[in-house]
């Protein structure tokens, strides 16, 4: 998408009053410390690391009149123009100004403001337009959100179907909005006649949702009008998960961005760290005490100043024994992008993290971007990075071993040179050098084969995958336990339309299915998301998969939307049936928020066995903010292993190396595959591994390969429920303790177990 695109529906975007709580709206995209780090030694900062502070701090200056999702001044001109608009000015032109003005507003949060000039519009307008009121009528959603969802928030807020606790305290938003979306319908009435003009299925799936938040549906929807409730009940048996994340400090508030959960001071517990992609959001560290508590721990951990960034992953790049992370900035901002660096933090081992970016050679240019994976894609023991940018040329740095990396990718053949919306890593036709796969927004997708020797080539129309045209996050999986990587790569588009047209069981105009593609293991493909039940219109931005059940199949939770405000549509859970059938299990699980979903990880911070889910909410505009959720996985009494890998001729996160866990469940025998990674595109998951078991009393041969060496491990009757830790080469595996303890929750629904 050019930056002209971007610009064009920014100026046409239907937004919504952001929130009613400013300080809330504006704390996104306003500086949120004058304070830089100096590290908890109280030694000097280190040279490279200043510099990338002054740099962000640069940026995060420019950012009011350059960012075009967050910047307060972009629109000065308009407003000044509008403030000294003479008396008798035409209609058209103060309607024209205050429609301008009022949706810059929104975009920004100052919610009662953008209200009135909104108002002021839709007076001053064509009493037949439908454009004003549909506006208006966004406007309020948006305000009942703030007033609501953002200032009264419990577990059930935002969950599709809303109910219960999510039903609406303060109701003049919502009901406004009611008044103001039935006449839009009114306007423009329903019928499939005129199902391509975009407001009309938009209004009445947000009709919907209106009279949910007050109460109010079925009962008080038009039959006409009406989305069946059928479409919205639960489907599927499965227990249904809470979000904690407030009880715990984690309900931080964010616009969009991205998420790592990972033992960053290694001392047995899953960290998190996320980000917030605004020029003044900062990047934020949760230690877990292992105490059923989190403390945020971002000053001591040297991340103060270090602002932005929409997407992280984690590595140990240096092979020091301790996770690493990069960031990504600059996604969606085209030319402005090219001035977002991203960024490189070493970590001491103790949680503690110093920015390397320049001294490593990643900061020499700066592209927009939000993807990047890391593999040993020459298999010589270090973990190299691959970065997919925007309309650019995509970047792959090799590791030199010594803490610098060089970009070979014109030398390799994988510049992509497209609108790379995700990047990963797998070896998906087993010839022990990691594969690459590209996944671009408008634009064929691109699957990199390894040649070997430096090089690589893009068989991706050969091998079937280069669909969905317009696609956003991807993943390599064994989602049927045959011993080969699979892929799935996400339809998207900016268009609730199309998702309403799916609740309405009509046929989506523009977004595509998302693609399910399974691996023979030989390097072929054939597509099986519709004949496996993924037939929904699901447009995601964060993706990832884990194992909720312990059946030993892994499932997926979509984060999902795009930043108009109009875009609200449920993030969803896919349960993995035996690797025969996905079936949707949002409803029943209570995991669809309806905030923008942004970075999500499958993690067990408790360790109870189980993989909770964290997912990073919030929107693009300064106004979209929203706290993220932890929702807390109830249980399901299958057995679980998990495994933590060092490499030592390989790299030291054993990224790519595959473990198979053979058992016997029900007296059959059968096998279960994990490979080393961060899971999903948008969101990262631990490297260490949790593999489910099921009804499995034990592990009959637990196998290791390690594909830079060569090497195969296996131990024999290995035990269920424990945490292990097994290093290549060696005879023995080490037993980890893993004492599980309880959160300490105070608001769960009368429903929670």
């Amino acid at each position: 998408m050019g930056y002209s695109k971007v610009n064009a529906l920014l100026s046409s975007l239907v937004c919504v009053a952001a929130a009613a709580l400013p300080a809330l709206a504006q704390k996104a995209s306003q500086d949120t410390s004058a304070t830089q780090l100096r590290p908890a030694a109280a030694e000097p900062v280190a040279t490279g690391h200043q510099r990338m502070l002054d740099l962000l701090d640069q940026i995060r200056r420019r950012g009011a009149v350059e960012n075009i999702y967050t910047g307060a001044d972009l629109h000065a001109s308009e407003r000044e123009e509008l403030r000294t608009l003479p008396a008798d000015a035409p209609d058209s032109e103060k309607a024209r100004l205050h429609m301008l003005v009022g949706k810059d507003e929104l975009r920004l949060g100052n919610n009662r403001e953008a209200v009135e000039h909104l108002q002021a519009a839709y007076k001053l307008s064509d009493k037949g337009a439908v454009q004003p009121a549909f506006q208006l009528s966004i406007a309020y959603l948006r305000l009942g959100e703030a007033e609501n969802c953002l200032a009264h928030r419990n577990p059930e807020s935002c969950i599709l179907p809303i109910r219960g606790g999510g039903i609406h305290r303060e109701q003049t938003g919502a009901r406004k909005a009611i008044d103001y979306l039935a006449e839009v319908l009114e306007k423009q009435p329903d019928s499939y006649g005129v199902f391509l003009n975009p407001g009309h299925l938009t209004a009445r799936w947000l009709f919907n949702l209106a009279h949910m938040t007050v109460g109010e549906y079925p009962s008080k929807v038009p039959e006409h009008l009406l989305i069946p409730p059928e479409r919205f009940e639960v489907k599927e048996n499965f227990p249904r998960f809470h979000d904690i994340a407030a009880d715990l400090g984690l309900n931080a508030m964010t616009l969009s961005g991205g998420v790592i959960a990972d033992d960053f001071n290694n001392d047995g517990w899953l960290d998190i760290v996320v980000s917030d992609w605004s020029p003044g959001g900062q990047l934020r560290y949760f230690q877990n005490g292992g105490d059923s508590t989190f403390s945020e721990k971002t000053t001591e951990a040297g991340l103060t100043g270090l602002f932005g960034g929409l997407n992280l992953i984690q590595a140990d790049y240096d092979n020091d024994g301790d996770t690493d992370i990069f960031v990504l900035r600059g996604a969606w901002l085209e030319e402005v992008g090219r001035g977002y660096p991203n960024s490189l933090l070493q970590n001491d081992g103790k949680g503690r993290f110093l920015d390397v970016t320049f001294e490593a050679g990643l900061g020499e240019n700066h592209f927009p971007t939000q993807t990047a994976a890391w593999a040993d894609y020459d298999n010589d023991g270090d973990a190299d990075l691959y970065v997919g940018n925007e309309n650019l040329a995509s970047q792959l740095f090799r590791n030199n071993g010594d803490g610098t990396f060089t970009d070979v990718a014109r030398q390799a053949g994988v510049t992509n040179d497209d609108f790379a919306k995700a990047v990963i890593w797998g070896d998906y036709d087993g010839d022990r050098l990691p594969d690459l796969y590209v996944s671009n927004f408008g634009g064929p997708n691109r699957l990199y084969h390894n040649n070997g020797g430096g090089t690589f080539t893009d068989v991706a129309a050969d091998a079937g995958v280069t669909y969905p045209f317009k696609s956003f996050p991807a993943w390599f999986w064994d989602f049927n336990n045959d011993g080969n990587l699979d892929l799935f790569v996400s339809g998207y588009q900016w268009n609730v339309r199309d998702v309403a047209a799916d609740y309405m069981g009509l046929p989506a105009m523009e977004t595509e299915l998302d693609s399910l593609y399974q691996g023979d293991g030989r390097g072929g493909f054939s597509e099986t998301g519709s004949a496996l039940n993924l037939t929904r219109i699901t447009q995601p931005m964060g993706s990832n998969f884990g194992d909720l059940d312990n059946d030993g199949f892994p499932d997926f939770y979509l984060g999902t939307g795009y930043p108009d405000y109009e875009g609200l549509m449920p993030n969803l859970l896919f349960h993995n049936e035996g690797g025969k059938r996905f079936a949707d299990v949002t409803a029943a699980a209570g995991v669809g928020h309806l905030q923008k979903g942004h970075g999500v990880v499958f993690a067990d911070f408790d360790h109870d066995g189980d993989l909770d889910i964290f997912s990073e909410l919030g929107g693009a505009f300064a106004g979209d903010v929203f706290g993220n959720a932890l929702f807390e996985n109830p249980g399901f009494g299958n057995h679980w292993i998990v495994v933590k890998l060092t490499g030592v001729e390989s790299n030291s996160s054993a990224i790519g190396a595959r473990i198979r866990a053979e058992i016997v469940e029900g007296g059959e025998k059968r096998s279960v595959y994990t490979w080393v990674n961060s899971g999903g595109s948008f969101g990262a998951n631990p490297l260490r591994q949790q593999i489910g078991l099921g009804s499995a009393e034990k592990i009959e041969s637990l196998e290791i390969y390690w594909p830079a060496s060569g090497q195969t491990q296996r131990f024999r009757d290995v035990g269920v429920d424990q945490f292990i830790a097994i290093t290549e080469g060696e005879e023995e595996y080490e037993t980890l303790p893993h004492q599980p303890v309880k959160f300490r929750t105070k608001q769960l629904p009368a429903d929670a177990p």
